[in-house]
């Protein structure tokens, strides 16, 4: 088993790169993604898997260890061979894919070249609890906001304002709050209680 390749990297071309090691030619299939971030001339460290069949060798080619984690894991999916499943890592990150598993979204494997509707659903169901899903910044300070955003909105009908103003003047708020605002229930509060203004609090 060939579980890694490092050489001078002497072709990257679409889905394949030519990497010399100890004088010899290494075809890899990788990525796209993968083959443009390789310099002809450079030194490349890729993780493989070899790939063994009755009349042909080939080697796949990664980035990352969890990327081929989830191609090994792609491959024992019935119907999804080693390029199908390069297929998916090339339209999606091992992240996205946990993902996509976690909720049950086969549409996403869907839109993948090669994975039929039932190819799909099977991919979610075998890889259900295999795959670990790790929030992304993006997400936790989305959650974060929409929590602080609740909480703003509690307050201000704690203080007599109908719900339907609160909520809006706290749309209102988010508009004009700077990121750390949006995170921070004391200043989202001042915005929200700006936005409502005098005039609004002397109609309660």
């Amino acid at each position: 088993m060939i579980s890694s390749v490092r050489g001078t990297v002497l072709a990257a071309v679409g889905t394949t790169v030519v990497i010399e090691v100890g004088g010899v030619g290494l075809n890899v299939q990788v990525t796209p993604q993968h083959a443009l971030s390789l310099r002809v001339g450079s030194e490349a460290t890729v993780r493989t898997a070899l790939i063994v069949r009755e009349d042909d060798l080939s080697l796949y080619g990664f980035s990352e260890a969890d990327e081929l984690t989830v191609f090994d894991l792609l491959r024992g999916v019935t119907g999804v061979g080693p390029k199908s499943a390069m297929g998916v890592l090339a339209a999606m990150s091992p992240g996205e894919i946990a993902q996509a598993v976690a909720v049950e979204d086969d549409a996403a494997f869907r839109k993948v070249s090669g994975i039929g509707p039932k190819t799909a659903k099977l991919i979610v169901v075998s890889l259900a609890g295999k795959l670990l899903v790790v929030p992304t910044a993006r997400a936790s300070a989305a959650s974060r906001s929409s929590t602080v955003s609740e909480n703003v909105a509690i307050a201000l009908t704690g203080l007599g304002w109908p719900e339907r103003v609160a909520a809006q003047a706290v749309e209102d708020a988010l508009l004009s709050a700077s990121d750390s605002d949006r995170e921070s229930v004391p200043a989202l509060l001042r915005l929200a209680l700006a936005a409502l203004g005098p005039q609004a609090v002397n109609s309660q």
